[in-house]
């Protein structure tokens, strides 16, 4: 019997790693950027096509390679960070393994030139599929320019499973905002399909977070600034009701490196305890600076995982730093005297005598009678004259008539087709609202209460759907249309979904930029503010991104729904009640939001009277 075990060619070996480092045309990108910034380069230009398919091609100017560090450069392990193992607990640059060029050298077609400072000409070196095809002399300017052609040309079924080309190019950007974030000396530039989506110059912290958020979020920045000897801690925060309901602006850096900490982000979560909206995210910016030797870097192909050596202490340090920032802006609640008003303390006389205070009282007092004076008395002045209390049978007289008028519909835990009394043409006395939240009306078996907000929500998201699938869109103009400034990812993403947007009943145009105007919203919305439908909306929105079960109409529509629906603490006219429960059992399934949260709850009166035994 032959021998099984062999050594696998160099080609397989790298397609294997290639799995691990190059998952998707981003990390193409967060990969040769990373390579440039080690190279000293202070200009990054990356231009995409095609979301990365086609082309990713990264041009930056520094140091450049001679021609024999250019063709090294695409061996497996070859590199110029690391020599021996120790090296491994003492690194400050971005990338050391020598993975990366391999391992995209071996899925797609790699064409480098590139150049040093000191030398007349450069080389061009062309690669496919780990084999070198082309190594000659060229004329270039200095650094290294990067072209990567067809990525996984020759591994069709990763090729398959790529995303759309809003889904990949939106991956992208998140890589370029990581990387820029830690370095705003860095000039980046970037093009897809010949767009400009980023034109970021030098600058200072703030400066680079205003650029790739846009200029809205200056006012919601809270600086950081704590050293400690473990751990030294730079950056902002954001302020907790700019908070928001999903993930997007949270960032960890140590060491000018991006890296996800789930229990860091605990620590930060715990800090805003107590003043944060329910299920919400603050933003944050955290700089981290810490001794190399006591983290470690090297658990994760992709870099982003990383141990500190005593995390327990880098936690509490975190959440200090966030508390004392709170604090010193004022955000955490704290103990305020009112001392506006002048507090009155008579002082004593040197000479004086001490007089006791006189305490007047009237011994006749009887708190049960009837004309007395005393508190809730017709003497008082504060209070209404008391009513006969015969008249407060007036107040229950509705809701012992039978009304003719029913409606059908399916209740959970009630028989099916149960009818349900006062939902169309009933009178004014039915319905009352409480707490601005919930719709009470009383049907033959015993009391309805309905969620507003997620009765809107039903109501909207059945309407939306029905306009995108019959394109029926109708648009109630502004009277003064509003610009809005959304970050690049947003900005891809609405230019993806403006058609159906614009079927719903918006009326929005591009105006480059990232910047959008808004000359009208949908007719059936309830929040008549564009900037906080459309931010509601796309956080909504991304927040549903990875349900593939769902279609991408229905949940345009559902988020929709949720970023236009009446809020919490609206009050409701009794016309407006009715109109909203009419509108709610014609729906096709009023029993529950888009979300699947319960909107109906019926209390039998069953339940009612055994509350009172």
């Amino acid at each position: 019997m032959s021998d099984l075990i062999h050594l696998l060619p160099d080609s397989v070996a790298n397609q294997i790693a290639a799995g691990e480092v190059i998952q998707r045309p981003a990390s193409l990108v967060k990969e040769l950027i990373e390579n440039a910034i080690d190279c000293g380069s202070t200009e990054i230009k990356i231009i995409i096509k095609d979301a990365g398919r086609t082309l990713v091609q990264i041009i930056d100017n520094g140091c450049g390679m001679s021609e024999t560090d250019a063709r090294m450069a695409f061996e497996r392990h070859a590199t110029s960070k690391i020599s021996k193992a120790d090296d491994l607990f003492a690194i400050m640059t971005m990338g050391f393994r020598g993975e990366a060029l391999a391992s995209i050298g071996a899925v797609s077609q790699v064409e480098l030139k590139t150049r040093r400072q000191e030398d007349e000409l450069g080389t061009r070196l062309c690669i496919n599929g780990s084999k070198v095809e082309t190594q000659e002399p060229v004329s270039c300017p200095a650094g290294s320019n990067f072209a990567i052609k067809n990525l996984f040309y020759n591994i069709p079924a990763r090729r398959k499973f790529l995303k759309s080309n809003q889904t990949e190019l939106k991956h992208i950007i998140v890589e370029l905002q990581r990387v820029a974030l830690s370095h705003p000396g860095i000039q980046f530039i970037m093009h897809h399909n010949g767009s400009e989506i980023y034109h970021l110059v030098p600058g200072n912290l703030r400066q680079r977070v205003i650029g790739i958020f846009s200029r809205s979020i200056d006012q919601n920045l809270i600086p950081l600034d704590t050293e400690t000897s473990v751990l030294k801690i730079s950056g902002f925060i954001g302020k907790p009701e700019n908070a928001r309901k999903t993930f997007g602006e949270q960032f960890f850096f140590i060491n000018k490196r991006y890296m996800r900490h789930p229990y860091f982000h605990h620590a930060v979560m715990d800090a805003y305890e107590g003043i944060l909206p329910p299920e919400t995210f603050p933003s944050y910016f955290i700089y981290m600076s810490a001794d190399p030797r006591t983290i470690d870097i090297n658990i994760h192909p992709t870099k982003t995982e990383i141990k500190f050596e005593d995390e327990r202490s880098c936690w509490q340090i975190i959440h200090a730093s966030i508390k004392e920032a709170l604090g010193k802006f004022n955000i955490i609640p704290s103990l305020d005297f009112d001392t506006r008003g002048s507090i009155d303390i008579p002082l004593r006389k040197k000479d004086g005598d001490i007089v006791s205070p006189s305490i007047k009282t009237d011994p006749a007092f009887n708190p049960f009678g009837k004309d007395e004076k005393g508190f809730g008395s017709v003497q008082t002045g504060s209070f209404k004259e008391k009513q006969d209390v015969r008249n407060w049978e007036k107040l229950y007289s509705s809701f012992e008539k039978d009304d003719k008028s029913t409606n059908q519909g399916n209740i959970p835990g009630y028989n099916d087709q149960q009818t349900i009394e006062g939902v169309r043409g009933i009178t004014e006395q039915v319905f009352f609202q409480v707490k601005s939240k919930y719709v009470f009306c009383k049907v033959k078996s015993g009391l309805m209460v309905i969620d507003q907000k997620r009765a809107h929500e039903r109501i909207l998201y059945e309407h939306y759907l029905y306009s995108l699938k019959n394109e029926l869109g109708n648009a109630q103009k502004e009277l003064y249309p509003q610009t809005i400034e959304v970050e690049s990812s947003d900005y891809v993403l609405i230019e993806k979904i403006l058609d159906d947007l614009n079927q719903l009943g918006f009326d929005i145009r591009k105006l480059g930029g990232n910047s959008l105007v808004i000359n009208g919203l949908p007719s059936h919305a309830g929040n008549d503010d564009p900037k906080e439908i459309i931010e509601i909306f796309l956080e909504d929105y991304k927040s549903t991104e990875k349900d593939i079960e769902t279609g991408v109409k229905e949940k345009i529509a559902r988020s929709m729904a949720r970023a236009s629906a009446i809020s919490y603490g609206k009050q409701l006219s009794v016309d407006e009640m009715r109109e909203l429960i009419d509108s709610l059992f014609a729906c096709k399934s009023p029993n529950y939001s888009p979300t699947g949260k319960t909107v109906i709850y019926l209390m039998p009166i069953e339940e009612l009277e055994k509350r009172f035994r």
